[in-house]
């Protein structure tokens, strides 16, 4: 009872980031941006590394919120303006990653920090934060749903990207910047290959599946639990599309 008690708000979050991650996922699979989410949470990341380098923490949600919708707008910009907006936006990346490790070269927890923001430990999750990542994750999946869908043009792109953006100015906080890519992209992969059901539900218990499966071996085994997660999810949905493509291979 007392490890439940104690474990309870590391699941229930990790359902919740596989729900709304995979939201963005199937979409941005489907539109042919891999990167997009990559690039957004790294940016996104420059935030809470200015924070916790020159403010001791201050602002560091307005900093992330700042940073991720300043990537997103930009983005969206691209997608329709850019030719080879893929190489545009690994460009973005790794201008966010280069710009983390110079805020973060002076400080004396620095490679902590940069450890921190690439894959953090959620396996001891308070109910607090839970409850912020429901506040935020249900109105944006209720967009995603109801609203996203009924508009076109610029405002369907704005609304796609600011949406990825507030959703991954939360998740980056919690569970880092490649947790939240592996999230986005290993189950709606996973999702989109089959043809049984729709892609967005396979993808929702193939990811909550694996990400349990992640969090029971991290806390067993005693192992980094960003990290676990990433290996674990990335695993199954790679050994998932090498099965189907291997099975569609042999029927024809």
């Amino acid at each position: 009872m007392q490890i439940i008690e104690l474990l309870w708000p590391a699941f229930v979050l990790a359902i919740l980031l596989v729900y709304i991650h995979t939201i963005f996922g199937v979409e941005i699979i489907r539109r042919g941006v891999i990167f997009t989410d990559l690039a957004i949470g790294q940016v996104a990341a420059i935030g809470m590394a200015l924070s916790v380098a020159f403010l001791d923490g201050a602002y560091q949600t307005a900093l992330t919120l700042l940073f991720a919708v300043t990537a997103a707008v930009i983005i969206a910009w691209a997608t329709k303006n850019v030719k080879n907006v893929e190489a545009f936006i690994g460009l973005l990346y790794a201008l966010g990653i280069s710009s983390i490790m110079l805020v973060l070269a002076k400080s004396a927890e620095g490679m902590e920090l940069f450890s921190k923001l690439s894959a953090a430990d959620i396996l001891f999750t308070s109910s607090s934060d839970v409850y912020k990542d429901f506040a935020i994750y249900i109105p944006i999946s209720l967009v995603m749903f109801f609203i996203y869908p009924r508009t076109k043009g610029v405002i369907k792109e704005l609304i796609f990207f600011i949406m990825l953006a507030f959703t991954v100015t939360s998740s980056v906080q919690s569970a880092g910047v490649l947790v939240v890519f592996a999230l986005l992209i290993a189950p709606a992969y996973a999702g989109i290959v089959q043809k049984r059901f729709s892609p967005l539900l396979f993808a929702w218990v193939f990811g909550s599946v694996a990400i349990m499966i992640a969090l029971y071996g991290s806390y067993t085994f005693d192992m980094p639990t960003g990290y676990t997660i990433i290996f674990v999810t990335v695993l199954a949905s790679l050994l998932f599309v090498v099965y189907k493509n291997i099975k569609g291979i042999s029927k024809a």
